[in-house]
């Protein structure tokens, strides 16, 4: 079985410091089923490819078994399947764990990687491969085998070769690698106990818990083993329910109070409004819509026809909804909203055919190697004619007198950019993806450090 990793992103060559395996050796590995060699078919600083070939010896999967003959006449040493998982956990452990002793900076940092899988079972076709990868952000590319070429007739094999392209951090690759090629064969050659549930949640960390065939991950994964799968669920339950929703709200409330004296909250809703206004927006997407803000002004207002509001947080969405129906609108107003549970980094049906999709305050929250999903997840799936993005302006943070220097106005936040930031982010997005993008300060603006919020209008180009 092989796989190959190819990268693009200068220097290509650094795909050798984040794997441990340097490009001008070909090296190989003792496993108890055989060998793993690694080796560069192409090593430039333009592209450079990684090789992981199994040599999988069938007898030693058999000895010291009562063995038979489906035992040694089998699929096994050819396909990818839990001896590739395991492979990847002992070959290429540094990568996996997301740790690189010479160039520590790249292990966080996306970068152009195409993953190649000659032989991939897919026990439930090709449109179960496409829901397991497809919601992570990746570009799925799948050619099927035919059972026999002398003998068409018998029809189209479970066997595929797969391309996986996407641009993000080389470990958040391997881990998805090391679960989901086990979920698809449907399939363990060892066996499966509770330190199995250990290995799921913690290199499903970050990605499992949000992805929406989450449960036929967990139990194909576990082997379909009831025990194991209901404690696996039920963590991952638990963390749902830990998903922060109170140290959220006090959070907020916390940047509230460090922007209420110049009321900055109603005036980036003001300024919001009026770009979906303008560019004639009339049925709206918020996302990240927390306890529905913009929502609850938009739905006011006949101009729009239809509102939906997303967040990952359920509590955030029940508060949304308390708080909607004190509103006591008439039901033909008020059957214009619906309110949907999802996370944002991850490729969902629900979020097209919006003429506006609205990004207020949300940007910023995000992990920045998770930022080049959501942006593929927004403009090139969802891919709504206009996009209004605000975030903070960190070079106005020095007037906040209530904000200690070096804070940033948010505990959740994960950066805050200056204007130069922002728009080389909103050029590089709306050149990327086929859109023009215009800023617009919002609140008060001083001469040297601008408006403390700004806002990035997306226009699509048709």
């Amino acid at each position: 079985m092989l796989l190959l990793i190819t990268t693009t992103s200068y220097p290509a060559t650094d795909l050798g410091y984040l794997l441990h395996k340097h490009p001008d050796r070909c090296q190989s590995f003792s496993l108890s089923f055989g060998q793993a060699h690694v080796f560069y078919p192409e090593a430039s600083e333009q592209r450079c490819t990684a090789a992981l070939l199994l040599d999988i010896d069938p007898v030693k999967l058999v000895r010291g078994r009562s063995a038979n003959l489906e035992q040694y006449v089998n699929d096994r040493p050819y396909v990818a399947s839990s001896f590739l998982s395991v492979a990847i956990a002992q070959v290429f452990s540094t990568a996996l764990a997301g740790r690189c002793k010479d160039k520590p900076e790249l292990t966080q940092t996306p970068i152009s990687l195409v993953a190649k899988i000659s032989v991939l079972p897919c026990r439930g076709g090709e449109g179960f491969l496409r829901q397991l990868f497809e919601p992570l952000g990746y570009t799925v590319t799948a050619q099927n085998h035919i059972l026999d070429e002398k003998f068409p007739d018998w029809g189209d094999s479970k066997y595929y070769t797969v391309e996986l392209q996407h641009t993000l951090p080389l470990a958040d690759l391997l881990s998805h690698l090391y679960v989901l090629i086990p979920v698809l064969d449907d399939d363990k050659h060892y066996w499966v106990d509770d330190d199995e549930v250990e290995k799921l949640l913690r290199h499903g960390e970050g990605w499992l818990r949000a992805h929406p065939a989450r449960e036929a991950i967990t139990r194909r994964y576990l082997k379909r083993q009831h025990r194991l799968t209901r404690a696996a669920l039920a963590q991952l339950a638990e963390e749902d329910e830990l998903d922060p929703d109170s140290a959220e709200e006090t959070n907020a409330e916390e940047e509230a109070a460090v922007e209420k004296p110049m009321s900055l909250k109603q005036q980036r809703l003001n300024a919001v409004d009026a770009a979906l206004k303008e560019n004639g927006a009339k049925r709206v997407i918020d996302l990240g819509c927390g306890q529905g803000t913009l929502l609850r002004m938009l739905l006011k207002d006949s101009f729009f026809e239809q509102i939906t509001g997303v967040d990952v947080s359920y509590r955030a969405l029940e508060v949304a909804q308390e708080r909607l129906d004190r509103l006591h609108l008439p039901s033909n107003q008020s059957n214009r909203l619906q309110l949907i549970q999802g996370a944002l980094t991850y490729q969902d049906k629900r979020f097209t055919g919006y003429d506006a999709a609205t990004v207020i305050e949300v940007i910023e929250h995000l992990d920045l190697p998770r930022l080049a999903a959501f942006e593929r997840v927004l403009f090139e799936f969802a891919q709504p004619k206009t996009v209004v993005v605000t975030t903070p302006n960190i070079e106005y943070n020095v007037k906040f007198e209530n904000l200690p220097a070096g804070k940033l106005r948010h505990r959740d936040h994960r950066f805050e950019w200056t204007r130069q930031e922002f728009q080389n982010w909103a050029k590089q997005v709306a050149e990327r993806f086929g859109y023009t993008v215009q800023f617009q300060p919002v609140g008060l603006e001083d001469a040297e450090v601008g408006s403390p919020t700004q806002m990035g209008v997306f226009r699509h180009e048709i």
